[in-house]
């Protein structure tokens, strides 16, 4: 009687379990409607509709100097007996600025037009509700775009081409264009009848792990740099590269990696050179010239090249950064300020509700005043408010040699309410000072800190535990340590330039290069001139315009400008939204022709082709190479990779988010089974959670303690009350790529390895910012 029950349970269980995984694996089906999260296809016995109607994928990327022009082809056929309507879901990169989409049929072209995001979508859904072809291109997030493409006819092949521009960065010396392929999944438990249709682009089919992509992929790339090139390779896909010209390259992909869409295309190259070079790009519009002015440092830095130094450490020691956050930035200072030369000059300015200063004026870093300002640093206890922008101005209006290049550190966690004056005072005083922000504590305000960075056009700095501070201030202290010319401006005399971005310009340093950018009036001639100070003293260089030809080929640049302002605007609206900021960005789009949260691009044909309505299909995406089922979730993908008894499976599947996705392997729980002798009561806890990089905190404790049950069976037998302290270094997609020890005390091998395998298997949300991230915590095991 007791083994039928036990049967009959099963049996439940599983009927149960079935029937679930039925309703998240169909996006039609009731389930699927509760939440936006993502499911695998389903293949369905329907011939009459073409599940898979985007066919190929390509890009042809024009880099111009910093600038990459990227023309994205997608082209969409039918190869049903049902009119569609397509709806791909694909990423871009965050400084992606769309500016322009055109719609083929046939031999008819339909060029789309930029219009309010409201008004766009609207005419789409006329034009498909009356049987026209449309298509539509949406901003989901700044790196996440949409395009619906309505009543493809059967028989159909319709093509649907979208030009972008991006400016490159280069680090380290090093370029590297980017050209993302595929949007990972995306956990959201919002109900899908309670958000708007900006917010449901998550609820996407995925195939399987493994599987290739449904469509083909290509990329080609022009390099004109202006400068010589050297060291062009991609460390993600097969590539041939032809030179034609010390400055000019094509990189084409290699036929093999037709199916290469599962992954980003990586392109990174160098250039020559061993003293301060610039070069000039112009492009003449048909209402507004645009200009590139762009200086790249020399890759290495003599020592009589580098002009004095002077530092102004500014300290949060306000009632927030009491305890741990302080007891960090002591570290951070006493790294930073015990690494100076005698020769360099510096100050320390403290600030909470009031400021207090070291010195009126900078002093030697003399091995006395090292020590007597990390010991003022130390006796802080931290007490008061956060008034940070009057310790900003008067730190900025301090006395300042001629000959030194300045840089101001300020350090906080940026607990304050006055961001936009920040901003502000940063922007207006490039040409003044070098700016860098130190992010301190687990809770850091990354909007003002990410946003300092912006505005002072440099990068931002984030330190959550006291071990990092030692490995950051190195890196900090190499990035600044060469700075190349000082009091850096550009005269220009002849040539009327105006709406110049950046208002000023920072200190050149050995590894930041300096971009200038702007518009001009009138003919192509006069002179620029950079100024600057460096270890020689002073430094001067002069660019004939008139020597430089206006080129069609460097269209991308009039859009550089309002892209950096729309930026601009983004990271202030982040901080406090305002219906002015929202309409000028809402203007600068309509103006310039660019996609934004609040434009859109709609191309509709003025021929009706169908008089019903078209099945909506969601273009399924392959998932990320290296990326396991687990990331999707749902019973069907575990269901084919792990042995957990079905019963607990069905409990574990309960309320689980879609990135919920450690392996529920039953295996490993009974390896340890007979190893629990005296722990039947134990059981693993998690504190101390540290999260850094676009993650939720809340999002990331909620996953982590989701996980305990199963990561216990890896410390059966093991001390209790024993801190392991772990690290996760986590890819952009959620993925975990490396696991570390911080605490050595996983110092059994077949712990380690136990505990090691089930954490790399984890699958996080993707990061918000698409940067790599690290999540440090506790675990501990106790009765």
């Amino acid at each position: 009687m007791r083994r039928l029950s036990r049967l009959l349970a099963v049996l439940i269980v599983t009927v149960g379990i079935l029937s679930w995984s039925a309703a998240q694996s169909q996006p039609d089906k009731t389930a699927e409607d509760r939440t936006l999260s993502p499911y695998f296809l389903v293949k369905s016995d329907d011939q009459t509709v073409d599940r898979l109607p985007l066919k190929a994928t390509s890009a042809a990327v024009n880099i111009s100097g910093v600038i990459a022009d990227v023309q994205v082809t997608q082209r969409y056929r039918n190869e049903g007996k049902k009119p569609l309507e397509a709806i791909y879901v694909f990423p871009a990169s965050t400084r992606a600025a769309v500016y322009g989409m055109k719609m083929t049929i046939g031999k008819r072209v339909i060029e789309a037009r930029i219009t309010k995001r409201d008004e766009a979508r609207r005419e789409y859904e006329q034009a498909r509700d009356e049987g026209r072809s449309a298509s539509l291109l949406e901003q989901q997030r700044p790196n996440v775009f949409q395009m619906n493409v309505a009543n493809i006819l059967p028989g159909d092949e319709i093509t649907v081409e979208l030009k972008y521009t991006e400016l490159l960065v280069p680090e380290d010396r090093v370029y590297e264009f980017v050209y993302p392929t595929v949007v990972g999944p995306r956990y959201s438990n919002a109900q899908a009848d309670q958000t708007p249709p900006s917010e449901q682009w998550s609820a996407n089919p995925y195939l399987h792990s493994g599987e290739a992509p449904p469509y083909a992929f290509d990329i080609s790339v022009n390099l004109a740099t202006g400068l010589p090139l050297r060291d062009i390779s991609s460390p993600s896909h097969s590539v041939k590269t032809t030179f034609n010209g010390p400055a000019q390259a094509r990189v084409l992909l290699d036929p093999s990696e037709k199916s290469g869409g599962n992954r980003d295309y990586i392109l990174r190259y160098r250039l020559d050179g061993d003293k301060v070079q610039s070069g000039l790009l112009l492009y003449e519009g048909e209402k507004e010239n645009f200009f590139l002015l762009m200086m790249q440092p020399p890759r290495r830095i003599h020592p009589e090249a580098i002009p004095g130094r002077e530092y102004i450490f500014i300290v949060d020691v306000s009632g927030s950064m009491h305890g741990y956050p302080l007891d960090i930035s002591k570290k951070l200072l006493a790294n930073l300020i015990g690494g100076l030369r005698p020769s360099d000059r510096f100050n320390v300015l403290l600030f909470s509700g009031g400021s207090s200063l070291m010195s009126e004026e900078s002093l030697p870093a003399t091995p006395e005043n090292v020590q007597r300002a990390i010991a003022v640093i130390e006796n802080q206890r931290g007490g008061g408010g956060t008034e940070i922008l009057p310790a900003l101005q008067r730190a900025l209006s301090l006395k300042k040699r001629e000959k030194d290049s300045r840089t101001v550190v300020i350090v906080t966690d940026g607990y304050i309410t006055v961001e936009e004056e920040v901003f502000d005072l940063i922007r207006n005083n490039l040409g003044k000072a070098n700016l860098f922000a130190f992010g301190i504590g687990t809770s850091v305000n990354r909007h003002l800190i990410e946003g300092m960075a912006r505005v002072g056009m440099g990068e931002p700095q984030i330190i959550e535990k006291r071990e990092a501070a030692e490995t950051k201030a190195e890196r900090f202290r190499k990035m600044i340590a060469s700075p190349v010319l000082t009091r850096v401006k550009v005269d220009f005399d002849g040539f009327s330039a105006y709406d110049v971005e950046p208002v000023s310009l920072p200190d050149v340093m050995a590894e930041r290069p300096v971009i200038l950018f702007g518009k001009w009036r009138g003919k192509p001639r006069g002179t620029m001139t950079l100024t600057g100070i460096s270890g020689k003293g002073l430094y001067s260089e002069t660019l004939s315009v008139d020597k430089v030809s206006p080129l069609q080929g460097n269209a991308a640049l009039r859009y550089l400008w309002a892209r950096h302002r729309i930026a601009l605007l983004s990271d202030y609206n982040r901080l406090r939204p305002k219906d002015e900021r929202i309409e000028e960005v809402t203007k600068l789009g309509l103006t310039y022709n660019l996609l934004t949260a609040y434009t859109s691009f709609v191309a509709v044909d003025s021929e009706i082709r169908t008089d019903g309505k078209p099945t909506t299909v969601k273009q399924p995406l392959p998932l990320p190479e290296g990326v396991s089922d687990y990331a999707v979730g749902g019973p069907i993908a575990r269901s084919r990779m792990t042995s957990a008894p079905l019963a607990a499976q069905a409990r574990e599947e309960s309320g689980k988010p879609a990135y919920d996705s450690s392996p529920r392997n039953g295996a490993i729980k009974e390896k340890y089974k007979g190893n629990k002798t005296g722990t039947s009561a134990a059981s693993l806890s998690v504190e101390a959670i540290v999260v850094s990089g676009g993650l939720s905190k809340g999002d990331v404790t909620r996953f982590v303690k989701n996980q305990l049950s199963f990561l216990e069976p890896c410390f059966a037998g093991s001390p209790f009350h024993v801190k392991h302290v772990l690290i996760l270094t986590l890819s952009p997609d959620g993925t975990v790529r490396e696991v570390t020890d911080s605490s050595g005390t996983l110092n059994n091998a077949a712990l380690k390895a136990c505990v090691f395998g089930q954490l790399k298997n984890w699958r996080f949300p993707a990061t918000k910012d698409g940067r790599s991230a690290k999540v440090t915590f506790t675990l501990t095991m106790s009765r």
